[in-house]
């Protein structure tokens, strides 16, 4: 296990320093004092290509911590528990003075402490670098996280990091099983298509062959649908948010609960295969279908025909919350007095469930290029993009991404449960692979596609240059005028998910990219029409027509390309008087979930409520509607203006309607 040794710490008095930079050092502790609209700013001389590494200790404050590069830009934000570590980490492009901020949340006043734990060069060795990448989470009394690195056959790396399990010290090791979420899909997808390859059944089937409690909508749902998520069905997890299910504090779920929640959908949200939606519902359905046809439950069917012909001796699905599963890790969730053991999510299989390790998943990817079980053509199916009805690609095979990462086909799948991280990509042209997983709810695992760069450099197309003109010069974002971006200002849908929409607009010289019912983050050019996140791992690409008109945008993140359209006609949200927010008062009921919510004016702003979560602000967006949390509530009228009804859409879940009883 690899240990961070810090130097030996200084403490200094505890002084207000909302008005002065103080140098910030490695080894150095700084303890301070924050008042309502202070901000102490921190420095830290980098050089180029470095790495760094901080804490904030909130002792009696809640802070968000912010980072900006020597120009200024905000480049990383932070913001997680109101108490204990609040961890920052960022690398440098250029050399000079970046700043850190400590700003009190909200009007809080408190004491806090800050250190600076690693100032280094980035590591250009890649072994070295994976350490350098996991120190945050290689902590004493921290979660932990495992990685793995194939190529030809041949491990390249299995490293671990941190701790299994907080309660009994056990550290996190490369055979520890983990939860690794969605990450499970592709062997739901995989144990589907070995049954059609058994004859048990045909990917073009009706999936009421197989389910007939289920109801028969005004469109059939195939086999097919399901494994690629274009069936239309309702997404449940986000529908049992809706509800009032508190996933995050462990709420039961039963697999059952899936075929009563498509029994109440009173139509499909989309014509199968016409649109892609992703949804956990179709997944736990394809493991019922695996089930029903095999006659055995979901996780006998995968241990007799999978994980134990391929030796994955660690791997198991875990048919609920309450299984063991030995040695396992146990998930941690980062709370205001330390870090807070958190559940699996119920009726996850399917969707997700599956316990593996690193070593396990290596001898899973190794089935795809020389298969064992399964064969050629099925495996080519999975990680072939799906195509919809109207001739788009999806980028998203059978349980499997589908896209490209410097000039190499990239094939892979992230995971998420409550508190467990995971990502497994593949790239097949070379044989080679990486594995990230994580007990720690903070964890990122998109960093397994910086990993890949780093020991598989050889094969991909040299990193490109920030875009630059016609004689490839490097782009400097210096040259670019903020008025060029009125061209992109606007509100732009995503195609896949129409109530998911990106709002873009400029202040100035500073632009600004804003998500539904989420906060405003700043954005920087990267060319005449690319723009990257300053908090997040996430660009846009702006698209014009042939007749140089703005139609679109494309978001990349998270290793997908998702467009978004330009809606016509935007003049920007809609402004309505406290008279016009008053109409909206009133208690609202759901006959599709047997739920209700309260709609109330405070403040010259709407209130959502619901007794078992938090109050959510609502926002305007177009005339009657409005977003908060990520959420869009669009109400209805009857015919005399009347406010009669909502609907409720959480971007996987759409259109739930709540009718006005009082």
């Amino acid at each position: 296990m690899i240990r961070t040794t810090l130097l030996a710490a200084l403490l200094l008095s505890a002084t207000p320093l909302a008005a002065q930079d103080t140098p910030l050092r490695p080894g150095s502790r700084v303890a301070g004092t924050l008042a309502d609209g202070d901000t102490a700013t921190f420095v830290v001389d980098a050089a180029a290509e470095s790495y760094v590494l901080g804490e904030v200790d909130q002792r009696t404050v809640d802070v968000v911590v912010r980072v900006l590069d020597p120009e200024g830009r905000q480049i990383r934000r932070v913001d997680g528990p109101a108490r204990g570590a609040e961890l920052f980490w960022f690398e440098t492009e250029e050399a000079g003075a970046y700043r850190v901020q400590v700003i009190p949340f909200e009007d809080e006043t408190g004491d806090y402490e800050i250190a600076l734990e690693r100032l280094e060069p980035i590591e250009t060795d890649p072994a070295r670098l994976v350490d350098q990448l996991m120190s945050p989470y290689d902590r004493p009394g921290s979660p932990g996280a495992a990685v793995g690195v194939w190529r030809g056959g041949r491990s390249l790396l299995e490293r671990s990091y941190g701790m299994a399990n907080l309660a009994y010290g056990i550290p996190f090791d490369v055979d520890t099983p983990t939860n690794i979420g969605s990450t499970s899909k592709q062997f739901t997808a995989f144990a589907i298509m070995l049954q059609a390859e058994r004859g048990k059944l045909s990917l073009d089937d009706d999936i009421r062959e197989h389910i007939p409690e289920l109801p028969e909508f005004e469109h059939t749902i195939t086999v097919r649908h399901l494994i690629t998520h274009t069936s239309g069905l309702r997404e449940f997890l986000n529908l049992l948010v809706m509800a009032g299910r508190r996933l995050d504090h462990g709420d039961w779920i039963a697999r059952e609960e899936l075929i009563e929640i498509v029994q109440r959908q009173p139509a499909l949200q989309n014509v199968p295969g016409a649109e892609w939606n992703y949804n956990n519902t179709a997944f736990g359905l394809a493991a019922v279908i695996v089930e029903r046809t095999s006659e055995q439950d979901f996780h006998e069917f995968m241990e007799e025909s999978v994980f134990a012909p391929l030796g994955m001796t660690r791997t198991r699905v875990r048919p609920t919350p309450e299984h063991i599963v030995p040695g396992a890790t146990m998930g941690y969730l980062p709370g205001d007095d330390g870090f807070l053991e958190a559940k699996d999510l119920g009726g996850a299989v399917g969707a997700g469930g599956i316990y593996t390790t690193v070593q396990d998943l290596r001898k899973w990817v190794e089935n795809f290029s020389e298969p064992r079980i399964g064969t050629r053509q099925l495996f080519d199916e999975m990680m072939t993009s799906y195509v919809l009805a109207d001739g788009d690609s999806t980028g998203y095979g059978y349980g499997l991404g589908v896209g490209e990462q410097r000039g190499l086909v990239r094939i892979q799948h992230g995971g998420a449960d409550v508190a467990h991280r995971s990502q497994l990509v593949y790239y097949p042209e070379i044989d080679a692979a990486v594995t990230t997983q994580s007990n720690h709810a903070g964890f990122q695992s998109s960093v397994a596609f910086r990993i890949a760069e780093a020991f598989f450099a050889d094969a991909m197309e040299p990193e490109e240059d920030r875009a630059g003109g016609p004689e490839g010069e490097p782009f400097d974002p210096e040259t670019y005028d903020p008025e060029d971006f009125d061209d992109f200002v606007g509100r732009y849908a995503l195609d896949d998910q129409p109530s998911f929409v990106l709002t873009f607009n400029r202040e100035s010289e500073t632009l600004y990219a804003q998500a539904t019912g989420q906060e405003r983050v700043e954005i920087d050019p990267t060319s005449d029409s690319t723009f990257t996140l300053t908090v997040v791992e996430a660009s846009v690409t702006f698209h014009r027509d042939q007749d140089g008109r703005v139609e679109g945008a494309t978001l990349h993140q998270g290793g997908q390309d998702l467009h978004a359209t330009r809606l016509e006609g935007d003049g920007g949200p809609w402004e309505p008087g406290a008279e016009e927010l008053a109409e909206f008062e009133g208690r609202y009921f759901s006959e599709e979930i047997e739920t209700f919510y309260t709609v109330t004016l405070e403040e010259e702003a709407l209130v959502l409520r619901q007794w078992r979560i938090d109050d959510i602000r609502l926002s305007p967006e177009e005339e009657d509607t409005f977003a908060g949390n990520a959420l869009t509530v669009s109400f209805e009228r009857d015919r005399n203006r009347r406010v009669i009804g909502f609907y409720l859409s959480n971007v996987r879940t759409r259109e739930v309607r709540f009718e006005r009883v009082r």
